[in-house]
């Protein structure tokens, strides 16, 4: 009994921890730091930006159909890769569907799923996304290749790189809003 008074801060501090990490509290936790604890994408400049060398990448969507990256030539393109079991990506998400509704008409999204499509269709349900997802049947562009998640990349026409980001971001900001209509009138 002496030792449980003498520890108790450490216990219960250990006990949060464990709640934390392992635990769906602990996910949805993650998720909300995430949500409000980040840094924004900046502009890549134009003498540093990478050009994609081919767009040879064969991507399935979720009815199964193959798309060839390369019919998006020519137009502004978002990729982010992403899972259903990473909190930054989770906690980006709603803005992702806020920006896909209102430019799904003059930008590709491309949302590249780390996951089984089962599972990404449980979840995409059940927060109420509409975005398509994809999953990579080929061999990614070195110029996308991450090991990071969520890592996001804004193509102009030209397929440079604008704007490449690791990590969680409110996509949803005006920053990227004002971003992607100056891509779109170029």
């Amino acid at each position: 009994m002496n030792f449980l008074k003498k520890h108790k801060f450490n216990i219960l501090f250990l006990a949060l921890i464990l709640i934390l990490f392992f635990t769906p509290i602990g996910f949805q936790v993650k998720v909300l730091m995430n949500r409000y604890i980040h840094f924004s994408p900046t502009e890549i400049p134009q003498e540093k930006r990478v050009t994609l060398a081919n767009y040879n990448w064969r991507l399935k969507n979720d009815d199964g159909n193959n798309i060839e990256f390369n019919q998006f030539r020519d137009q502004v393109i978002v990729v982010n890769f992403w899972a259903t079991w990473c909190p930054p990506c989770v906690a980006e998400m709603p803005s992702f569907q806020d920006l896909y509704e209102d430019y799904n008409s003059e930008v590709v999204f491309l949302f590249v799923a780390n996951d089984k499509a089962k599972k990404v269709h449980t979840f995409m349900r059940e927060h109420g996304f509409s975005f398509p997802n994809y999953y990579e049947t080929s061999i990614t562009p070195p110029e996308l290749v991450s090991n990071s998640l969520p890592t996001t990349f804004i193509l102009n026409k030209k397929g440079d790189i604008v704007m490449k980001k690791k990590g969680a971001y409110n996509w949803n900001s005006e920053y990227i809003r004002e971003q992607l209509n100056q891509l779109i009138q170029e």
